[in-house]
């Protein structure tokens, strides 16, 4: 898999490091893979030829695919909120939800993450570590998950909701 330009991979015992332009993380191979960085690629290979060592195989190389990108590029989650008088804010280190409770929802947001709403009804989730991203936004999704009839909630912007027909007369 190659490597872009910015982004330097290190490899100390077992835990590989890569460093960009948007931070550094971290992973700890298991003991199924090795790993050899050359020039500008970086090669994942099986120790075993058993089950356990071919889909840690690929599931490694997932992972450094991810944290290459993520210090490269990064990663970004859009949210949409629907429903009369839901909006979002950010304010300091929290972000304030209005979500149709009696009281107002107040989400600290983790390092490492940024939160931004360019409008009250959207919301976008940035950061250099994928599953820090989709754990932040199911977070924030839980409070008030879309519902089926009107479609009120907070959903992920390319979601699709199944809509039900309510009651009939």
């Amino acid at each position: 898999m190659p490597v872009p330009a910015g982004v330097t991979l290190a490899l100390a015992g077992r835990t590989l490091t890569a460093k960009g332009k948007l931070g550094e993380l971290k992973l700890d191979l298991t003991d199924d893979v090795d790993v050899e960085i050359k020039a500008s690629e970086v090669a994942v290979s099986p120790r075993r030829t058993d089950r356990r060592a071919r889909t840690m195989w690929g599931t490694t190389r997932s992972l450094i695919n991810s944290m290459v990108t993520g210090v490269s590029t990064g990663f970004v989650k859009s949210m949409e909120i629907n429903g009369t008088g839901y909006r979002a804010a950010v304010q300091g280190s929290d972000l304030v939800l209005a979500l149709g409770y009696s009281h107002e929802i107040r989400y600290p947001i983790p390092a490492g993450i940024k939160i931004t709403c360019e409008k009250p009804t959207a919301i976008k989730v940035e950061g250099s570590d994928k599953r820090q991203v989709g754990q932040v936004a199911a977070e924030i999704r839980a409070y008030r998950g879309p519902e089926p009839y009107k479609g009120k909630g907070v959903k992920y912007e390319n979601e699709q909701i199944l809509r039900k027909e309510g009651k009939k007369k």
